[in-house]
């Protein structure tokens, strides 16, 4: 095999969803969850997985992430895929804890009834100022430590610091393989790892590399997001410049609406060009007929 051949990215929220998000993946999705969070396997006596959500491509929405939400052994556990950095992210996810956690109380149900609640985020940009790749955060007394209660629990993996702080847990392993770009990169990891799972995991992803329908969709997906990360980084400075004039949020929200517009039209237009999309499908993801699809093409250089 060509060690620099490209393989579809498992931190794509498409393919994450395709190995992590399906029933028939139990067993890797057991092994998966017990080495992120340091359990036992056998802890993990059965998963249940409740949805798997990832928002709709159009225009209109915000930035899509996957939402894979679980329930082990009694235990509510949500993990979330985000590649591109976006604003509050810390913020966010205490909302998304909170959500969980508030949704599981019945009516007339006791609070002793709530379920520990346990939040993953895999994400793909530095988000804390330390060296260590995982931030696992509950709720302690601030002098004593001592423990609140055991119901909230908040991880954070930041896939970009695997590797500069290594301390040889299993988990290192997924989020390396999280991580492959290549073929060569499965392969240093199929020679050192001793988790079954993970090798299965590769196996897979090797299937899904090998399928040209997957590999476009990896590919759609991955220029969006870049797109994303350009509206991003477009409507901080045009929310600045308009600030002066008409307030800095309102700027600020305005671009980021455009930005992603614009981001998603030229990707559709790319995708059309070069053939991956036809023109009806590339009018359909943009909400245009067909003929103002084509002046869109016609005027996108």
């Amino acid at each position: 095999m060509d060690k620099d051949q490209k393989i579809v990215k498992l931190k794509l929220d498409v393919i994450f969803k395709r190995i992590f998000g399906v029933d028939s993946n139990k067993r890797i999705i057991r092994a998966f969850v017990s080495d992120l969070l340091d359990l036992p396997l056998e802890s993990v006596r059965s998963v249940s997985i409740e949805n798997v959500e990832i928002a709709p491509e159009t225009l209109n929405q915000k930035f899509s992430r996957l939402d894979l939400k679980l329930d082990v052994d009694g235990r509510i556990v949500n993990v979330e895929m985000q590649v591109n950095n976006v604003k509050d992210f810390k913020e966010r996810s205490l909302f998304y804890w909170a959500k969980l956690y508030d949704g599981e109380l019945k009516a007339g149900g006791k609070y002793s009834d709530l379920k520990q609640t346990i939040c993953i985020n895999i994400i793909n940009f530095n988000l804390f100022d330390c060296e260590d790749y995982h931030s696992h955060f509950v709720i302690q007394e601030k002098n004593r430590h001592e423990t609140l209660t055991d119901k909230l629990a908040i991880h954070f993996f930041e896939l970009k610091k695997v590797g500069a702080f290594s301390r040889n847990r299993r988990v290192e392993v997924w989020l390396t393989l999280i991580n492959a770009e290549t073929e060569g990169d499965l392969m240093a990891i199929e020679q050192t790892t001793t988790i079954p799972e993970v090798t299965e995991a590769i196996v897979q992803l090797r299937r899904l590399s090998a399928d040209e329908k997957v590999r476009q969709e990896a590919w759609y997906r991955e220029k969006q997001l870049l797109d994303e990360a350009s509206a991003l980084d477009s409507s901080h400075r045009q929310g600045f410049e308009e600030g002066h004039n008409q307030g800095f949020e309102e700027g600020h929200n305005q671009g980021i609406e455009e930005g992603e517009v614009k981001g998603v039209l030229k990707t559709l237009v790319r995708l059309v060009r070069n053939g991956t999309l036809t023109l009806a499908q590339g009018a359909k993801e943009a909400d245009m007929t067909p003929s103002e699809f084509e002046k869109l093409m016609e005027s996108t250089p």
